[in-house]
């Protein structure tokens, strides 16, 4: 840890004076009204680069191939965090500019073909998305063009969980072809726009819209612009309204994506409308700040969530009222995980972003607050914290 330059402000005052910016005085979402304010020096980037070398130290495994489940032990492989794990690398080298993140990406995409069984494939059509969005971006990064390869043998695959049961929509997984949920969709949605980009094959763009307008109105409530989870998972044609943080990122993003694509202002409204309504939601900000959804796969969650309201901040035509309610609320999300759920010097973090970790902290959970840390690195290099 580089804990000389952390610039935390120590203090050890019985009644544990919460620690803050003192930039938060003024905004939304005071942590504990009425406590001292304490100024911290928030170095974001620097944290950024200390948590990247923990990544590698606590979580990679003994061959080099993959990145472990937890930092306690555990030899288990998971195919989907790997994928993001993919996507921190890459902000790592977008950051920073050093080739040392291209490498481990480079060695991180053979290890998950090799840890997987030399393949690419997987049940879960939401995992294959996740993988096919970071090796897109990885490839937009580096222009290693095997990162572009994967991508597209990925969506290959993906569009074959694509059906009519419940009126389009791809499959949750292979073994489940009826079940269709918003983590199957949206990224989809997200990745076909961002091809048809790269390489303006309407075909990318076709399929991107219908996805997007089967969506929206099979789970997406129309009265307030939340993303609900599934559909049909019981073969009763019943909606899970379940409150997930990630799946009101990705709608965000799939909006965020065609608008991108197309030019169209009502996929931007679209995305700005379910991010209001978001930070507005009690289940799934509380007091403004993004809630627990424990480790295991809730863990990665809202890191997901960050990563795709972060993009839609960077949107020039925004309002200004739309920005600054973004950066406020990333903002707060960003400085009380900075000063209460990270353990130092270990770096554990917390998926409870207002306390510390226990001595574990499973990779999911990890890479959440770590998205979290380099999204403010980004938003800090623009200005706008």
């Amino acid at each position: 840890m580089k804990n000389t330059k952390i610039g935390i402000v120590l203090f050890g005052v019985a009644s544990a004076i919460t620690l803050l910016s003192s930039c938060l005085k003024d905004e939304s979402f005071p942590l504990y009204p009425g406590k001292e304010v304490v100024t911290v020096n928030y170095n974001w980037s620097l944290t950024a680069d200390s948590l990247q070398d923990k990544l590698t130290s606590s979580y990679l495994s003994a061959n080099g191939k993959y990145y472990k489940a937890d930092n306690a032990g555990s030899t288990v492989f998971n195919y989907w965090p790997n994928a993001h794990v993919m996507d921190v690398l890459n902000d790592g080298f977008v950051r920073t500019k050093n080739d040392v993140y291209k490498q481990r990406m480079v060695s991180l995409l053979a290890g998950i073909r090799e840890t997987n069984g030399n393949t690419l494939s997987n049940n879960f059509y939401d995992d294959m998305e996740w993988l096919s969005l970071s090796t897109l971006r990885a490839y937009q990064t580096t222009g290693d063009v095997n990162f572009l390869n994967a991508a597209k043998v990925l969506w290959t695959d993906i569009k074959t969980g694509r059906n009519n049961i419940q009126g389009d929509g791809i499959a949750w997984r292979k073994t489940q072809l009826y079940y269709k949920n918003t983590p199957a969709n949206a990224p989809a949605i997200i990745f076909a726009a961002r091809l048809y980009q790269l390489e303006k094959d309407a075909a990318d763009l076709q399929i991107a819209k219908e996805l997007y307008t089967w969506l929206k109105g099979k789970l997406i409530d129309p009265a307030s612009g939340i993303a609900w989870d599934g559909v049909n998972a019981n073969q009763n044609g019943e909606i899970d309204k379940n409150l997930y943080t990630y799946n009101q990122g990705v709608f965000v993003g799939a909006g965020l994506e065609l608008y991108k694509a197309t030019g169209e202002i009502a996929y931007l409204n679209d995305a700005m409308r379910t991010a209001n309504a978001t930070m507005k939601n009690l289940s799934l900000s509380p007091g403004g700040l993004l809630k627990n959804e424990g480790q295991g796969d809730g863990g990665l969650f809202k890191g997901i969530l960050v990563r795709y309201f972060t993009l839609l901040v960077q949107e020039p035509v925004l309002y200004k009222t739309d920005k600054d309610a973004l950066v406020t609320f990333l903002k707060f999300n960003a400085q009380t995980l900075y000063t209460q759920g990270i353990a130092r010097p270990a770096l554990s973090i917390n998926s409870d972003w207002k306390s510390k970790p226990s001595a574990s902290a499973d990779l999911t959970t990890q890479l959440s607050g770590m998205m979290m840390l380099e999204a403010a690195s980004t938003l800090n290099a623009l200005k706008l914290f």
